[in-house]
């Protein structure tokens, strides 16, 4: 059994696509997967499964999440290793941590146009590409940049879902806890 880590796209915003965790924790545990832990209210659960490929793993979440309430959620998914990997070749490990972010990508873009994103960000921002995760420092927030997942979705045409550096690292935390 593999452990994964998924996160939900745009549920619990603004009150749109409203999803109780502990209805989604059901929902996962209805899919036959185990030992299921939810964190904070943005769509990110930990789980084990004896399915190994993603694709199925993700279809079997947006079909049931979509016949129960209705509408459709991306899902992006990664395992508790690919998290671990993520967390230990951050390049921003040694700025002010409160300003670091992860976004996470449907697929690899390592080969992307690096000066058509960089005119959108401000000079003391910073955004490294590593394969499905881009990891960005954000001195002035998070709110007050263009590098944001619409953008990078748009630019890359890929589904995007970011998180801050504390949650990244309460999941990987969680998903170790097992």
């Amino acid at each position: 059994m593999v452990v994964f880590i998924s996160m939900l796209r745009g549920i619990n915003v603004s009150g749109q696509k409203k999803i109780k965790m502990n209805e989604l924790k059901a929902l996962y545990e209805s899919l036959g997967f185990h030992q299921v832990l939810t964190y904070i209210q943005s769509g990110n659960i930990i789980f084990y499964s004896s399915i190994s490929d993603t694709s199925e793993i993700k279809e079997l979440i947006t079909t049931q999440i979509e016949k129960k309430y209705g509408y459709t959620v991306d899902v992006i998914l990664r395992t508790q290793e690919e998290l671990e990997k993520i967390v230990k070749n951050s390049p921003f490990s040694k700025k002010d941590l409160s300003k670091v972010l992860v976004t996470f990508l449907s697929e690899d873009k390592s080969d992307y146009p690096y000066e058509e994103l960089s005119f959108a960000k401000k000079s003391e921002e910073e955004f490294q590409i590593q394969g499905k995760e881009i990891h960005l420092y954000l001195p002035y927030g998070s709110g007050k940049t263009k590098l944001n997942n619409n953008f990078f979705e748009k630019k890359l045409n890929v589904t995007a879902t970011t998180r801050n550096w504390r949650t990244i690292n309460k999941i990987l935390e969680m998903s170790l806890s097992y």
